[in-house]
């Protein structure tokens, strides 16, 4: 089996994880694999809001019930069933997320940092979550101390490669470009 390219990125919310994973995906044609996709899933089963709330809760609830890395057993399943040559995860948040991963050929953690000024407008201009547009500055700041966010900067630390998302697209993008670059 040929080695893959595992991208894992972690930052703070809204920082441009998914904005460096679209990317990833369009230029080197990653598969993204999604931490936050079977808590939706989930939450859509139970016709419940996919907030950030609901889904640090659920997460929080089923790691206490099944173990803190649960979510990287999954993961690190579905990586090792891609057929992909590069697989980028978006949303790395805790240590529990890389315990498997880390040991898998190929993998790589990356750090997005993001001002929390540009992050806050980010997210509210993307929507992605059912109370993003809405949200307070007080109600961002709420949500950065969540139990999912609370060990992202210590994670940072033990990143490969950091990009810096406060400039342009385009800047982020020749970020990437220049990883890839020394990866390879």
């Amino acid at each position: 089996m040929r080695k893959k390219l595992i991208l894992g990125l972690v930052g703070e919310i809204a920082s441009g994880k998914d904005t460096a994973a679209a990317y990833l995906k369009k230029k080197y044609g990653a598969e993204t694999i999604s931490f936050s996709q079977p808590l939706r899933d989930i939450l859509d089963i139970l016709h419940e809001p996919q907030n950030r709330i609901n889904m640090a809760g659920l997460g929080d609830g089923l790691r206490a019930q099944f173990g803190q890395d649960l979510l990287s057993k999954v993961i690190a399943k579905k990586v090792k069933a891609s057929g992909k040559a590069a697989i980028v995860l978006p949303n790395v948040r805790l240590e529990s997320d890389i315990v498997y991963l880390k040991k898998l050929p190929g993998f790589v953690l990356v750090a997005v940092e993001t001002d929390a000024k540009t992050r806050f407008q980010r997210l509210k201009e993307r929507g992605q979550n059912t109370d993003d547009r809405s949200k307070t500055w007080a109600q961002f700041q709420k949500d950065a101390r969540l139990y999912t966010e609370r060990g992202i900067r210590a994670l940072m630390k033990k990143c490969r490669f950091k990009l810096d998302n406060n400039g342009s697209r385009k800047d982020l993008e020749r970020q990437i470009n220049e990883m890839i670059r020394k990866i390879r």
